[in-house]
């Protein structure tokens, strides 16, 4: 199972990540677990400036933009 964090104060470009995030772990099926972080101290324990940001596995995969449904079927193998 995919480990993913959505890294945000509640924002409207986070929020707007957080949907299509979902939306595209929903379409192609991948067993994943989504939390939203909006703790400041834990969004910067992973080194992250900027928000939105996307984690996955551990991993920071996007920082400071709304990411395309492309890249995130490509974070998810798809």
């Amino acid at each position: 199972m995919m480990d993913i964090k959505i890294l945000g104060t509640g924002c409207v470009k986070c929020n707007q990540v957080e949907k299509i995030v979902k939306d595209t772990v929903t379409e192609t099926g991948v067993a994943a677990e989504i939390e939203k972080v909006t703790d400041f101290k834990k969004i910067a324990s992973y080194g992250v400036l900027g928000t939105p940001a996307v984690v996955v596995n551990g991993q920071v995969k996007s920082v400071g933009k709304i990411p395309k449904k492309e890249e995130v079927l490509n974070w998810l193998g798809k």
